[in-house]
């Protein structure tokens, strides 16, 4: 018994994991990057729509392969929320945002989601709120507090700051949302949710009175072709293997490596350049996802002789 319960506890740390685990920090540290570039060759959210019609198509498949299908009952409903807020709202607010917006400071305002996540499984009683979190939510908030501070200065259009916040907190609250529900194919539920994601962007496109013609050449289709690809499936592939082979909490460490990841291409890249007052927030916002994701964790008890 004993055995069995530290093989239980023990981690597969082989280099195929490592592998997994780097491969889903580029990807999604990348993908801010990569609307940003979009957002330059097709109307941003009309360059969404298109993303999201692809991914719902490749989850599919993938859905079918794996012998997955789709949802019924609340599961169902809690998957179409999924889809119209964190896929369809979040996303017209995030490509529509990033037009201004450095991609490595949207990366930062989205390494918020761990945090506002706890404040909403609190609100909706899936987990209770303990004292970390809430020091967690007071020093993650007062990161982006300061982001905003300095980016301001700086001259980032407030309308654009917020809605790329906005976004990132209503993708944190739909996933809430989910846990709620019956447990369902995570692949059922992204080809579901980017069908219904794709119809809000493309009614999010009509009322901002976007152009929406094809894409253009090289330029146009490889951001939403890398997106709908590795962003919506790739990493998703690879970080689902990966929470089979590691615990949670230590394939969550990701959260703290995608917006630096994001911060760094966006100055190689785009030669994005933060002001102080940027930095000294997502320090903090960093600070504030570490308290919530190890501050409580105790120590595991050493296995039996």
């Amino acid at each position: 018994m004993a055995a069995e319960s530290s093989r239980l506890q023990s981690e597969d740390r082989s280099p195929a994991t490592y592998a997994a685990f780097a491969g889903t920090c580029l990807i999604w540290g990348s993908t801010f990057l990569a609307i940003r570039f979009g957002t330059e060759s097709v109307p941003p959210v009309w360059g969404a729509t298109i993303r999201l019609a692809i991914a719902s198509i490749l989850c599919f498949f993938v859905m079918r392969a794996t012998g997955g299908s789709f949802p019924r009952g609340s599961a169902l409903r809690a998957a179409f929320v999924f889809g119209a807020l964190n896929l369809g709202v979040n996303f017209v607010f995030l490509y529509w945002g990033e037009q201004t917006v450095p991609s490595g400071t949207a990366a930062v305002l989205y390494a918020t989601i761990p945090i506002t996540s706890g404040l909403f499984s609190a609100m909706l009683r899936v987990h209770p709120l303990n004292r970390i979190q809430l020091i967690s939510a007071v020093i993650g908030l007062s990161g982006v507090a300061l982001i905003f501070s300095g980016e301001l200065q700086m001259g980032a259009p407030a309308p654009a700051l917020a809605a790329v916040f906005t976004g990132a907190t209503l993708a944190s609250f739909s996933t809430v949302l989910v846990k709620k529900a019956p447990p369902q194919s995570t692949w059922a539920l992204n080809s579901f949710g980017a069908a219904v994601g794709a119809c809000v962007c493309l009614v999010g496109s009509l009322v901002l009175g976007e152009p929406r013609q094809w894409p253009q050449g090289a330029a146009g289709w490889w951001p939403i072709l890398y997106l709908a690809v590795l962003g919506n499936v790739g990493a998703y592939g690879l970080f689902g293997w990966l929470i089979t082979k590691w615990k949670v909490t230590s394939a969550s460490v990701s959260a703290l490596i995608i917006p630096v990841l994001a911060v760094i291409l966006g100055a190689i890249v785009k030669g994005e350049a933060p002001p102080g007052a940027t930095y000294a927030g997502a320090a903090l916002v960093l600070v504030g996802v570490s308290v919530g994701l190890f501050g409580g964790r105790k120590p595991a008890p050493a296995p039996a002789p």
